[in-house]
């Protein structure tokens, strides 16, 4: 059986799309930025929540403030990328859901009214929205380099608050020389699958 997205497209989005290690030195703009929010948001999450929050790192100091977080495997790549977002999960998101859910507002203090119910359910569904995200950086025709080796608590101490948990950093911009590693294996169909 065949998928109704045509060949190249799944190619772009998956089969030929991977982590890129460099970049290009052409910008990525703030209408790209745009277009692909515009195209993710629409990613279903549970009761509509949209936790996830996303910071572009453009100025020069904040590039370097953010690549003293990285190990030190990533910090060449996220120096000379011409983008970087840092994403994270907004754990107050519950106070936007009488607006995203406007059939159902009291669930905004019926299921998240304690801060770890909406600790678990911000992490689980920004981190839904972050794939989303990636996925959408190749559907913009860009490549996308997420990473999670950094030091978390000193990023969110340095570009976020108490409110806001990262997940991870995510380069963006066409692909460079040599930007790939050779393509690691996936488990097959059977080994995940089980019908009951």
């Amino acid at each position: 059986m065949s998928l109704a997205l045509d060949p190249a497209a799944q190619d772009l989005l998956f089969r030929e799309a991977r982590t890129a290690n460099t970049f290009t030195d052409e910008p990525v703009t703030d209408e790209q930025v745009q277009a692909i929010y515009d195209l993710v948001k629409y990613g279903p999450t549970a009761f509509n929540q949209t936790p996830l929050r996303i910071t572009l790192v453009r100025s020069p100091e904040a590039r370097e403030r953010l690549v003293s977080h990285m190990a030190e495997g990533n910090q060449a790549k996220t120096r000379t990328a011409p983008l970087v977002a840092i994403l994270s999960a907004d754990n107050e998101f519950h106070h936007e859901l009488p607006n995203l859910l406007p059939h159902f507002p009291q669930a905004k203090d019926m299921f998240f009214a304690e801060r770890p119910a909406r600790e678990g359910s911000a992490l689980l569904n920004a981190a839904l929205q972050a794939a989303y995200f990636i996925v959408g950086v190749r559907a913009a025709g860009l490549a996308a380099g997420p990473m999670t080796g950094l030091d978390l608590a000193g990023l969110q101490k340095d570009f976020l608050d108490d409110d806001h948990t990262p997940l991870m950093v995510v380069n963006i911009g066409k692909p460079g020389e040599d930007a790939w590693f050779p393509r690691s294996p996936r488990l097959s169909f059977d080994e995940v699958v089980t019908t009951v």
